[in-house]
């Protein structure tokens, strides 16, 4: 059915009309791939891993500032935040003072959001509470992208 030449086809623009934007959200919940930006890891890197000790892991700066630093978690609880006081320091403002924590948890470590600004992301996906991580999981703090290596479980009873 078609409309008169005198009423507006709701179908078809209007010359001059203004489009409608989408709705946006307040938080962003989902970062997208947008580049291929995984990086090769080096040989000293593929060492750390293989030897780490059982029940610790390790985080590897993959993007960021200190890309290819690396962070060994051996504690219960390890802060992570831009306050120098923090067990991991992340100097840059889109990381917030008391950011988050790594926090042990049967043969792994989950990550927990301590209400940071900018939020704290695994593989992507914003946090609510706590993430338990698995192996190559990527946590991104602010600009840092970090992945997630946990140590063997051999030895353990």
């Amino acid at each position: 059915m078609s409309t008169p030449d005198h009423e507006p086809d709701a179908a078809r623009p209007q010359p001059g009309a203004v489009p409608t934007p989408e709705p946006v959200s307040d938080h962003t919940t989902h970062i997208p791939i947008l580049d291929a930006d995984t990086e090769e890891m080096t040989a000293s890197d593929v060492s750390a891993v293989e030897n780490l000790p059982a029940g610790s892991a390790m985080l590897l700066v993959q993007r960021g500032p200190d890309s290819g630093a690396r962070f060994l978690l051996d504690s219960d609880t390890v802060s992570v935040g831009r306050h120098p006081d923090s067990d991991i320091f992340l100097d840059d403002i889109s990381v917030s003072r008391r950011h988050g924590t790594f926090t042990r948890s049967g043969g792994g470590y989950r990550v927990t959001d301590l209400g940071s600004l900018n939020g704290t992301y695994v593989n992507r996906d914003r946090i609510e509470g706590d993430v338990t991580l698995a192996g190559g999981d990527e946590v991104q703090i602010g600009k840092y992208r970090l992945i997630y290596f946990a140590g063997s479980l051999k030895g353990q009873a």
